[in-house]
């Protein structure tokens, strides 16, 4: 196992930074930023390449280094002639040209060869935080809904639509082979620091992105019902190559009516917080017994 550096614990700090800034302050941070000139609003996400910069001091990778401080402000340039282009946030090409980035960015593992193994984390929040950043300052996106204040009613809805997911997924999954039941009794702090982990490292991140983002725009051209169906699509797609096969076409079925009630879940209030709720305790369950 590799060392966990001082530069290396500044880097996940550095990395972890905006996506707390935005989670519990979203709206103060948006309109600091907003007041800055333009140019400066459009060359300071170059700040989030920073981290790889600090982990890779000893022995810079040019190349790297220039994707990670360069990309960022690629992604805010484009958000910012999107929202010139499409005020009425209806949808822009490059929106869309965007959010194909991140995502294939991310499932396909592009940029993962720059890191330590045990770093790699930190490629997946600089991207989210330009995403963050871009469209929440940038673009101005409204009803993106990500807020770390959890409200009783986000606890509400997660909750419930995990029960209308369950009954569905988890005899589906055993008929199909894809769930096994493990009958184990995790202790109590193992069960909530795995829920917590998920809710931070995986629900959070991929809700901003298929809901915040891709169902957000969606439902603006295609509406709601429409909207919902191909964001799950999407979602389930996106699931392809896990679990080491090549076209894991089961969990690419659960993970799409998995994606139905995420969306349901988020699209009520359009809070995030509710859908990673329902998410996190997905993965969860699954994680502990099936």
């Amino acid at each position: 196992m590799q060392a966990w550096t001082a530069d290396a614990i500044l880097a996940v700090g550095w990395a972890l930074a905006p996506l707390l800034m935005f989670g519990f302050a979203g709206s103060e941070v948006v309109h600091a930023c907003q007041k800055l000139p333009l140019a400066l609003r459009l060359i300071l996400p170059a700040a989030f390449g920073v981290p790889y910069a600090l982990i890779a001091s000893a022995s810079v990778h040019g190349n790297w280094l220039v994707l990670y401080l360069g990309l960022p402000i690629l992604i805010a340039i484009l958000l910012w002639r999107a929202q010139q282009a499409d005020p009425q946030q209806l949808g822009n090409w490059r929106d869309f040209i965007i959010l194909l980035l991140l995502g294939l960015a991310v499932d396909l593992r592009w940029f993962e060869a720059a890191w330590p193994a045990n770093l790699r984390v930190i490629n997946k929040l600089i991207l989210l935080d330009s995403g963050l950043y871009g469209f929440l300052v940038v673009r101005q996106l409204n009803n993106v809904g990500f807020d770390l204040r959890i409200r009783l009613h986000d606890v509400k809805i997660g909750l419930r639509e995990l029960l209308f997911y369950a009954p569905i997924a988890v005899p589906l999954g055993l008929w199909l082979g894809f769930l096994h039941f493990r009958a184990y009794l995790p202790q109590l702090g193992a069960a909530l620091a795995t829920w917590v982990i998920t809710f931070f490292a995986i629900a959070v991140p991929e809700e901003i992105y298929f809901r915040g983002w891709i169902q957000n725009l969606l439902e603006r051209r295609l509406g709601r019902r429409t909207a919902l169906v191909i964001t799950a699509v999407i979602f389930g797609l996106a699931h392809f190559n896990r679990r080491g096969v090549q076209f894991n076409w089961r969990y690419v079925l659960l993970a799409a009516i998995a994606g139905i009630f995420y969306g349901r879940a988020w699209r009520e209030r359009q809070r995030v917080a509710a859908s990673a709720i329902t998410h996190s305790c997905v993965d969860a369950i699954w994680s502990l017994w099936l």
